[in-house]
């Protein structure tokens, strides 16, 4: 039992140091109690903290647990990716083709690119996408002090779930993305009868020109106002593009950056393709290392 836990701080869907979004993981903390996990998460107050129950797998995968500086979550995805790195790169310490996470809402495989020894690339599985209700795009735009004009009228808004659930709001321009703000009262009036609690809005224009995409998230539900990288809400994007015909087709493979408006750049990798038993979902980045510590 370790009484000061190790914990790590990480960078996910970084090109480089100080972008992306940043992750603590802790070590061997299986001794730790619910309640000390969410008070070291809400300490730490990234918009999640992961924590390995234990450096030994069970059942196939490793135990780990998530939490937001409000409460314990089922799924993330920049939390799994940046936990599995520190699996493979601080605990298992050699190149593995893939770690598997046992979380709340099941096993999640992660596999891993290197270029020189190191993990360059980390691509996870992610549940199949589920679809929920279509919502009135006045009443979203209104919720998003944007006119229902910003918003692109050939797809719809909707629910989508892989694991976590986020409305995804396809809009016309950059310049939408950019004026997008969460007015607080009209937005917990529309989620509070829903299964979704936070919002990705997306467009067709991108910042740098290689990337086909630019999202931006709002989680304040989950006492994050604005996320810079998100896996979770950027895999059920991966699913609505393919349910939605967006490209024309029913597979993506895309760039889609994010986290530009609060400087911090982030890039995801998406691909997705229908199948015969719905959609598989693939998301992935970069997981660049920040520093370490103990738990006092």
């Amino acid at each position: 039992m370790m009484d000061n836990p190790v914990f790590y701080i990480v960078d996910v869907f970084a090109e480089d140091k100080y972008t992306g979004n940043q992750l603590a993981v802790f070590r061997n903390t299986e001794h730790l109690s619910e309640e000390e996990m969410l008070k070291i998460a809400q300490e730490m107050h990234f918009s999640e903290t992961t924590f390995i129950l234990s450096e030994e797998p069970h059942n196939g995968g490793f135990d780990v647990r998530i939490f937001t500086p409000a409460r314990e979550v089922p799924f993330a995805g920049h939390p799994t990716l940046g936990t599995a790195y520190i699996i493979q790169s601080r605990i298992i310490k050699k190149p593995i083709d893939e770690v598997i996470l046992n979380l709340q809402i099941g096993q999640i495989p992660v596999t891993f690119s290197y270029s020189g020894g190191e993990a360059n690339l980390l691509r996870m599985k992610q549940k199949a996408p589920v679809f929920g209700h279509i919502l009135d795009k006045e009443i979203i735009a209104d919720a998003l002090n944007l006119k229902k004009k910003d918003l692109d009228d050939r797809f719809p808004v909707e629910e989508v779930s892989t694991g976590l659930s986020f409305i995804i709001v396809p809009l016309k321009t950059l310049t939408g993305v950019k004026w997008a703000r969460i007015n607080r009262d009209k937005f917990y009036k529309i989620i509070d009868k829903l299964e979704s609690k936070a919002v990705l809005i997306f467009s067709p224009e991108t910042y740098s020109p290689e990337n086909n995409l630019n999202a931006r998230v709002f989680a304040d539900y989950y006492n994050v106002p604005e996320d810079p990288a998100t896996g979770s809400a950027n895999g059920c994007l991966a699913g609505y593009l393919v349910k939605n015909r967006y490209f024309g087709k029913d597979s993506v493979d895309i760039n889609v950056e994010q986290g530009y408006e609060i400087e911090r750049p982030s890039l995801l990798r998406l691909q997705a393709e229908k199948t015969p038993d719905g959609i598989d979902v693939f998301v992935g980045g970069r997981v660049v290392p920040i520093a370490q510590g103990n738990w006092l």
